[in-house]
């Protein structure tokens, strides 16, 4: 079964080069992005693993982990870190999980379940192994991205969609299109104008359906 929106995640026991993890206990209280790869020491996968080194004070300032999975094994995910942190010009601090036996990457429902992955393994065997996971606090899933092994991500985009989650949970609403930071936001509709107005103060009625406000600080 497909993982889906709202599912608790797998628990799973991995190595990383960073010691062995039980995944529930990596997550704790935190938000969680799992970013998979296709394979190590792959062009466009090391610019990514890049970007999100890059990106360290954001992650902290979101209270949230990353973490990296990849088909190949613990030393070779020391290898590659040297490669992403040239690319990066700063340190990789986040973990890497060795998914050899592609545990992890069967239960989050990237690969066929009769995968299977002969010695000498290219790219392109593993090549639905290209994902992001966003995971809240209660650990279960809260958005999920797929990407062809041509395109990189846009770690834009990550930290919009998590930066609108966080949002979202911690104040009962809705984004729109293209939403930012301080922006308006959507009122649910499930909640009256009466209550709307107690709740979030001034709001402007687009549509019947669609009333957007300002977020108090």
């Amino acid at each position: 079964m497909s993982l889906r929106i709202n599912d608790t995640v797998p628990n799973f026991t991995a190595d990383t080069d960073h010691g062995q993890i039980q995944f529930h206990d990596f997550i704790g209280d935190n938000w969680t992005i799992m970013f998979s790869h296709p394979k190590d020491f792959t062009p466009v996968c090391t610019t990514e693993f890049g970007a999100v080194a890059r990106l360290a004070d954001e992650w902290e300032k979101r209270d949230t982990k990353v973490i990296g999975v990849s088909v190949d094994d613990v030393e070779e995910h020391k290898q590659w870190k040297g490669d992403i942190e040239k690319v990066a010009g700063t340190k990789a601090g986040f973990p890497i999980i060795a998914d050899e036996d592609l545990e992890v990457s069967k239960a989050f429902d990237m690969l066929l379940a009769e995968a299977y992955m002969p010695d000498g393994r290219t790219p392109n065997d593993s090549a639905t192994v290209r994902a992001v996971f966003i995971i809240g606090p209660d650990k279960k899933l809260k958005l999920s991205m797929t990407y062809p092994m041509n395109v990189g991500r846009n770690f834009a985009e990550v930290l919009r969609a998590l930066d609108a989650l966080q949002t979202a949970a911690k104040n009962s609403i809705a984004t729109p299109a293209d939403w930012q930071v301080g922006e308006d936001v959507v009122i649910p509709t499930s909640v009256s104008d009466e209550d709307a107005r107690a709740k979030y103060g001034d709001f402007n009625t687009v549509l019947p359906y669609l009333r957007m406000t300002q977020l108090k600080d």
